[in-house]
């Protein structure tokens, strides 16, 4: 007989795992995990940084907007005990300006809330200071002010009634001087010399020889100048054309040797002539041409009643 072999049921196979998606870490949080800070840090640090601009921005939105002034002020005045006051002054630029000057004006302030500083009043402060030029002024939140000065470098040292003060090329006031303590600038001497310092620079800009031995310069009548050498002499330039005046004395200087050679005084006011002192007299000599000088030797005729044409260089020797 035959038997019958009964199957059971066959086992359950296991359903198969499901793979877990893998996790892509974005650009941003690599670098977030690259920094050497920790996550709590950077997020501190990006609060404060929201928190900043939305207290710019309401600022600016009620200085536009209008809002009353009592509202915006109790608004940044919040801001203020929240941690946006000045408490800082960092300042750059300065050479010559007394520092303690600039901290007295960026503290002179109705409040050191950082919304209520006004930024205008204290640079427009600022430029009443002979010796800034101009001034950047801005916020760093969130408690510093940044300010930086452009100073103005003093060219010459301008004497009237016995006070000597610092100028600029532009002839703006510095600062005082004391006689003691002279720096190795031009002196330019008399009423209204001060404003004349631009027109004094041109006059120097037309005989660049000449300039490191101008000493002074005196504003004469408020139209002309003087001006004395390291060696004692004065010239007297004429009121008009003046730097052609200079450069052609600048000339003769050059072709024959008129400073340091025992002359007072030199005049060129009369274009047709060169006025010329000795300590015991004065001699009425024409102005030659450079070239015409004589190239050795000096004249040594007699006659006192020279012509016009002859050169300074001759006649000198006939003056004694």
């Amino acid at each position: 007989m035959s038997r019958t072999i009964k199957r059971g049921t066959p086992p359950r196979r296991p359903a198969p795992r499901r793979k877990q998606p893998v996790r892509k870490v974005g650009l941003f949080e690599r670098a977030v995990n690259a920094l050497p800070v920790s996550e709590t840090t950077i997020r501190r640090a990006a609060t404060w940084t929201i928190t900043g601009a939305g207290v710019a921005g309401a600022l600016a939105i009620l200085t536009w907007i209008g809002i009353p002034g009592m509202i915006g002020g109790a608004i940044a005045e919040g801001a203020g005990r929240a941690g946006f006051r000045v408490e800082q002054i960092e300042v750059t630029g300065l050479k010559r300006m007394d520092r303690m000057s600039v901290y007295a004006v960026a503290l002179d302030q109705q409040s050191r809330a950082m919304p209520l500083v006004d930024l205008e009043a204290v640079r427009e402060k600022l430029l009443r200071y002979g010796w800034i030029a101009d001034a950047h002024v801005s916020r760093r939140l969130p408690d510093t002010l940044l300010i930086d000065i452009v100073e103005r470098a003093p060219a010459a040292v301008w004497q009237d009634n016995g006070q000597l003060t610092l100028i600029d090329k532009d002839g703006v006031l510095l600062e005082p001087v004391r006689s003691e303590a002279m720096p190795d600038l031009p002196l330019v001497i008399g009423p209204g010399a001060d404003r004349q310092e631009p027109q004094y620079q041109a006059l120097m800009a037309a005989a660049p020889a000449l300039k490191p031995r101008v000493k002074a310069a005196t504003w004469i009548g408020n139209r002309r100048w003087d001006l004395t050498f390291d060696t004692g002499e004065t010239l007297a330039l004429p009121e008009d054309g003046a730097p052609a005046a200079l450069l052609k004395f600048a000339e003769m200087d050059g072709a024959r040797p008129l400073l340091g050679k025992g002359w007072v005084r030199f005049d060129m006011r009369d274009p047709a002539k060169l006025v010329v002192r000795r300590p015991d007299a004065s001699v009425v000599h024409a102005m030659p041409d450079p070239a015409e000088l004589p190239a050795k030797g000096v004249d040594t005729a007699p006659e006192t009643n020279a012509p016009e044409t002859r050169s300074i260089a001759s006649t000198a020797s006939s003056d004694g």
